[in-house]
């Protein structure tokens, strides 16, 4: 029946009255058939129903329902539950963590001396792409370098007076405050017995391929890169606080003798909407949690074919007290993939129903390395919330008149 018809009289007692515990918990299922997605879009909205259906927005019941659960709770790898809120607010703190939490990155690179095959422009993409940590205090304390735009970018150019901060004058100008320096120095060679206990051309001469054997520095790894402190960054990037590579193997590049890299990098402040190399995440993502809903009992052979249908872990097959045969039950719903697979079997498609709880978010959280995953999340709550405090400044303001 087209949504514009008009209602029957039972179609109509029914929104009367409102819905059940039952319909309730049904709304929450988007369907999963055969070959098609049903009740993707949410009816929790005021009036949708009916009058007999309170849907209006209600913060105890936002508190009530709202609910959040680890799975797994590594330092750079963390995937939990968040339940009980919109798609919109998930994909909102998952766009947040791409592209608006601040890191710091290499910006600029100044080659003085690069003899190797590597072209300067694919070694300074290289080198901006590699992540770095430090004490978390000291990247918060440092401030934010408004670079100033190219010189053919003439629409930019217009603005950039605009766009620095009133606030902090040094803003536009690289200091101790708003940017770390980086330096590469090495120089391939052949390795010699008095500097390194061997010789390099004799074991060439011997037959020896092993550049590592042959030469010092045929790799040149992220961990030679070397942090200078400038100005005041000395007391806050000490230690173990020092800028650094999250993973020192990083390799940056091949030489053999006689090749070698001088260059100068100066490190900033920004955000994944500039460029990814900003981004604090290698993976954010969210699925909605699996629903399998077995209607009829699945006995016996059924039961084993069943369970092949699943990844491993997500049926499990008990005996049934009244038959005595083994009897499919569902185990665990969150390590399925909904492949469907179950549907394409005749004998199933009417003992199970597939689906997703639409307001249950698995979250996966991969952190570069310069934060912790966890922490990451809570700085896009915290950034989404001042966002909506922003807006609702600006609807203020609009409302007087400013």
């Amino acid at each position: 029946m087209p949504s514009w018809a008009p209602l029957s009289a039972t179609e109509l007692a029914e929104r009367q009255r409102g819905l059940s515990e039952e319909q309730l918990q049904q709304r929450r299922i988007v369907n999963v058939n055969p070959e098609t997605v049903t009740h993707v879009s949410a009816t929790d909205i005021p009036g949708h129903w009916g009058p007999g259906q309170d849907d209006s927005w209600d913060i105890e019941r936002f508190k009530q329902n709202l609910r959040f659960k680890f799975h797994q709770n590594k330092p750079y790898d963390s995937a939990f539950s968040l339940i009980g809120v919109d798609a919109s607010i998930a994909n909102a703190y998952r766009r947040i963590l791409m592209s608006e939490i601040p890191t710091l990155a290499i910006e600029d690179v100044f080659i003085f001396d690069n003899t190797t095959i590597i072209q300067d422009e694919v070694l300074a993409s290289r080198l901006g792409l590699i992540p770095l940590t430090g004490g978390q205090e000291a990247l918060t304390w440092l401030r934010w370098y408004r670079k100033p735009p190219p010189k053919d970018d003439f629409a930019s150019q217009a603005t950039w007076p605009y766009d620095v901060d009133d606030n902090d004058a040094d803003s536009a100008t690289p200091n101790d405050h708003n940017t770390i320096v980086i330096t590469l120095k090495v120089e391939c060679r052949w390795a010699t017995q008095a500097e390194d206990g061997r010789d390099g051309r004799r074991l060439a001469k011997e037959g020896e391929t092993d550049p590592n054997e042959r030469y010092v520095n045929s790799n040149i790894y992220a961990h030679q890169l070397v942090f200078e402190p400038q100005g005041d960054q000395a007391k806050h990037f000490s230690g173990e606080n020092a800028i650094k590579p999250v993973n020192p193997d990083i390799l940056i590049a091949k030489l053999r003798p006689g090749q070698r890299i001088n260059l100068r990098c100066h490190c900033i402040k920004g955000i994944g909407m500039d460029h990814a190399k900003y981004s604090p995440v290698a993976t954010a993502s969210y699925r909605l949690l699996p629903d399998i809903n077995i209607t009829q009992p699945i006995l016996g052979a059924d039961a084993k074919k069943f369970q092949r249908c699943f990844p491993r872990g997500v049926i499990d097959l008990v005996k049934d007290g009244d038959s005595r045969e083994e009897k499919a039950v569902v185990a665990d719903p969150m390590k399925d993939t909904v492949s469907r697979e179950c549907l394409r079997h005749d004998e199933f498609k009417d003992k199970v129903k597939l689906g997703r709880i639409r307001d249950h978010f698995i979250f996966s959280i991969e952190s570069t390395g310069q934060f912790e995953s966890d922490e990451l999340f809570l700085d896009s709550v915290r950034l989404l919330r001042a966002k909506a405090e922003r807006f609702n400044r600006h609807l203020t303001e609009l409302e007087d008149g400013r």
